[in-house]
């Protein structure tokens, strides 16, 4: 009897694989807050230098407390091409003549400017507080905001290689618990940090927690889930992470402290913890592991809660011991690559509020994930990653000659390739996690996972060229995507086929799949 027999024969998809589904979703809704938490913990608010101005022994004493603001603001800092306070830069001295609108200047730009040794005002009228208006991330500074972006990659990075081989030593339930208490413990040290060093630590740490969460919750997953319902969930969860877009935009709209948003996006992951401890581990896992024993005892636990138990109780010592003879000696394991290229696309910018860009974006997740869940649900796996990445690489390219000043066709392609790309994320997961062995599972989860993050990192690196090809990005950015949806025209399909157990299995299964092939 197959491991997916053994599965059906206890419940199949039960109750114990719908409780198991809504625990491993309830912190998918957090999760986008964290991926783009930055968009608004870290917003660049308009600002300018501070400056103390001297009126006493000039012909303007008489004038103390009658000056109009942006009065003060033109005689202490110079204009930019649009009449508003450079950001940057204020006048060595106060420039009182600016103020007589019959004094001749002849040329503002040699009077004498420094840099904002006193400080910067910053506008609070959409965010009270953000990193940069705490720690003075502007002008000389400017580029840290994105490399506390690029840390948290990196920590994402880091979480899909540790963690991932972690768990194919440890087990799945083990790390997925350690890693929703370090998602919860570093994001509310985070909202305490004392220094932006402290933050960037405290966020790399949390990258690596999400990771861990992630790669660990699909494994545990899709190893508990019957075949012909792992697409199902696999899509509930893209779902979860949708909405949690949702909850990010409400939740920052009311909260626009960047302290008080970290901790309230934090705190909930302290009740993962607290419920995950009831999770079970993957049997498959435990069988490879060489713990048939306990892989029999799980089982018996499903069948319980699935109002299966005497089926479960014919789990006995034969069931055992055919258990014990699927495993595989792979201490030198030769590991098959099945290569998925993450892709960070850099969607415009559409000059609107930034809390409605987030639904849009998070709405036109809704449909490209249903469309998704049909046609990998009936057409196949191969199919829909192939296409749906295809599409969005045509949709980037497209835009390159759609000239600037058609920003609803611009709006229409970048949303339709961000779609495109979500039909993509929904798929990838369960197709990757379906393509791997148990044995080498979260490993390879790990390795497609660290070539996303040096994507999502290398994505800023590239929009860099625009200052010199402006259309440069974009061909890169749309010709990727369209390479990987190539690539993946030559994997196996995994609609309606068990999971592969061992390195072996997946061998027959090439070895006969190129037969087929021939034939």
């Amino acid at each position: 009897m197959s491991f997916a027999e053994l599965l059906d024969h206890v419940g199949g998809m039960g109750r114990f694989q719908i409780i198991y589904a809504i625990l491993l979703a309830i912190p998918v809704f957090m999760m986008a807050s964290h991926n783009l938490l930055q968009n608004f913990t870290a917003a660049t608010s308009e600002h300018h230098c501070h400056v103390h101005i001297n009126i006493n022994n000039t012909p303007y004493t008489n004038l103390t407390g009658k000056l109009a603001a942006k009065d003060l603001l033109r005689v202490s800092i110079p204009m930019d091409s649009n009449q508003q306070p450079e950001k940057c830069h204020r006048f060595v001295s106060t420039q009182w003549q600016l103020l007589d609108s019959n004094a001749t200047v002849t040329n503002l730009t040699e009077l004498e400017t420094d840099s904002c040794a006193d400080g910067w005002v910053y506008d609070k009228s959409t965010f009270t507080s953000t990193i940069i208006t705490e720690w003075d991330l502007v002008c000389d500074s400017r580029q840290l905001k994105q490399m506390a972006q690029s840390i948290y990659m990196a920590g994402i990075l880091a979480g899909g290689i540790v963690f991932g081989g972690l768990s194919d030593r440890f087990g799945r339930r083990s790390l997925v618990i350690w890693c929703y208490l370090q998602m919860a413990v570093t994001g509310t040290c985070t909202a305490f940090s004392p220094s932006f060093t402290a933050y960037c630590i405290f966020r790399f740490l949390t990258g690596m927690a999400f990771s861990g969460i992630v790669l660990n919750g699909v494994s545990l997953s899709v190893e508990w889930t019957p075949t012909r319902t792992r697409a199902i969930v696999g899509t509930m969860y893209g779902y979860c992470y949708t909405t949690g877009q949702f909850i990010l935009a409400g939740v920052a709209y009311a909260i626009r402290s960047w302290r008080w948003l970290q901790l309230v996006v934090s705190l909930p992951y302290f009740i993962c913890f607290s419920y995950s401890w009831w999770f079970a581990e993957s049997a498959r896992w435990l069988v490879i592991a060489g713990r048939p024993d306990q892989a029999v005892k799980q089982l018996k636990r499903v069948a319980r809660i699935n109002r299966k138990k005497e089926e479960g109780d014919k789990l006995n010592i034969e069931v055992r011991l055919d258990l014990r003879e699927a495993e595989r000696s792979h201490q030198l394991q030769q590991l098959i690559y099945f290569a998925y290229y993450g892709l960070a696309m850099d969607l415009q910018n559409f000059g609107v509020n930034i809390f409605l860009i987030l639904l849009v974006f998070g709405a036109v997740d809704f449909p490209a994930k249903f469309i998704s869940i049909l046609t990998i649900s009936f057409i196949g796996r191969r199919f829909t990653q192939a296409l749906a990445l295809i599409l969005a690489g045509l949709a980037i390219l497209a835009n390159i000659f759609v000239p600037q000043d058609l920003k609803t066709l611009r709006t229409v392609l970048a949303v339709f390739g961000k779609g495109c790309l979500a039909a993509s994320f929904t798929c990838v997961y369960l197709y990757t996690s379906e393509l791997y062995p148990t044995v080498i599972r979260q490993t390879g989860l790990g390795l497609s996972n660290t070539m996303a993050r040096l994507g999502s990192i290398i994505a800023p690196l590239v929009k860099m060229l625009e200052e010199y090809i402006p259309f440069l990005p974009l061909i890169i950015y749309g010709a990727a995507p369209i390479i990987s949806g190539i690539a993946a025209t030559f994997l196996p399909e995994t609609l309606n086929v068990p999971l592969p157990e061992t390195i072996e299995d997946v061998e027959t299964r090439l070895v006969e799949s190129i037969g087929r092939q021939e034939q």
